[in-house]
């Protein structure tokens, strides 16, 4: 199943997951802010970018999986969508990244990045984003776990 790429993929995966989590550290007093005080429009903001910059390094590390292991990305206007569901279904020299659950959590973070992209940011509105600020560390928990296990399966493959 996995090829002669998958050491150097392997490192580029941790590369990603620690960029990831370093964005998650760099925010936390923020977020520890927001669970008690709504946030002000300034707050907001960096919170959007947050969770904009989250789901885009998800995606980068989707990415590489797809390039390295599955030749590529489908282009076109919904490429992200793809990619994404891309992610829950195994390819022929790979197993399934993603389960079902966190494809369909990750799906609201995917459309929040498109929102952000395309509005305002005095458009912004906490309690839209609020279920996704504060379930964020969940969510990345719930990957760096998936990761693991694609990872295992990648390792015993080689």
């Amino acid at each position: 199943m996995a090829s002669g790429v998958w050491p150097e993929l392997r490192e580029q995966v941790a590369v990603e997951e620690s960029q990831l989590q370093q964005l998650l550290d760099l925010h936390r007093p923020l977020l520890e802010k927001c669970l008690t005080v709504e946030p002000d429009a300034i707050e907001l903001s960096a919170l959007a970018a947050r969770l904009h910059s989250f789901y885009t390094g998800i995606e980068n590390l989707f990415r590489r999986i797809a390039l390295e292991l599955d030749g590529g990305v489908t282009q076109g206007s919904a490429w992200h969508q793809r990619l994404l569901r891309q992610m829950m279904e195994p390819g022929t020299r790979r197993p399934a990244v993603l389960s079902a659950e966190l494809h369909e959590q990750l799906q609201s973070y995917l459309q929040f990045r498109h929102v952000f992209r395309s509005a305002y940011s005095f458009q912004l509105h906490w309690d839209k984003m609020a279920p996704l600020v504060l379930h964020c560390e969940e969510v990345f928990s719930a990957l760096r776990s998936e990761l693991a296990s694609f990872k295992a399966c990648m390792d015993t493959s080689a």
